[in-house]
């Protein structure tokens, strides 16, 4: 077997042997160039399987322990006050909000926290439902229509109260790598009311004040 080409694990497997005692009777065997290439591909092929295994071993650890710290993120949170919805709300809106004296605008890639703004513009803004508009940034080669169908699903906006949506066109002679890609695209939703993004900015010009 061992002047046929095989390795010492091949043997091993076949006879059920100690390594030692393959090892022993084999020494003095010498092995062909084309043998000892094969048995390099094959241990080669074997090292490659291992590191890929290691791999995934450790992107599974990684994931359960991302998993765990968010679990453990929700509950230090616990359950929100009103309060505690009012001034988040301020805060995410201070940071993702439009600060235009038109309107308000609010653009986010996140279902939950697009959908935590609808809620939080309808308890403390007082907006109808009927009063939001939406929009979608999107890049080229993706559905337009799976992405109108999910966000006005996560919103609760009929899609004909959709703005056009915009097409982001790839540069073809960029060298830079999209590592992010938002399959239903980046969404803003709207609200024209001069009034309420006054009182926004009221709001949070009552949070970052000095204390």
């Amino acid at each position: 077997m061992r002047k046929g080409g095989k390795s010492y694990n091949e043997i091993i497997g076949a006879l059920h042997l100690p390594k030692t005692t393959i090892s022993d009777w084999c020494k003095d065997i010498q092995l062909t160039k084309p043998q000892l290439f094969r048995l390099y591909q094959s241990k080669k092929s074997g090292a490659l399987k291992g590191s890929i295994i290691a791999a995934n071993r450790k992107k599974a650890n990684r994931l359960y322990k991302t998993e765990i710290l968010y679990r453990q993120g929700i509950k230090e949170v616990g359950k929100l006050t009103k309060r505690d919805r009012f001034i988040a709300g301020i805060a995410l809106y201070a940071a993702e909000g439009t600060k235009s004296d038109k309107g308000c605008a609010f653009a986010n890639a996140n279902p939950e926290i697009i959908r935590f703004m609808i809620r939080w513009f309808k308890e403390f803004g007082k907006v109808l439902k009927d009063k939001f508009r939406g929009a979608i940034w999107l890049h080229d080669g993706l559905s337009e229509i799976k992405a109108k169908l999910y966000w006005s699903k996560v919103t609760g906006i009929p899609i004909v109260h959709f703005y056009k949506t915009y097409i982001a066109q790839d540069k073809k002679d960029s060298k830079k790598i999209r590592k992010n890609i938002h399959h239903f695209g980046v969404f803003t939703f709207y609200v024209s009311d001069v009034i309420l993004i006054r009182t926004i900015k009221g709001w949070i010009g009552g949070i970052v004040r000095d204390p």
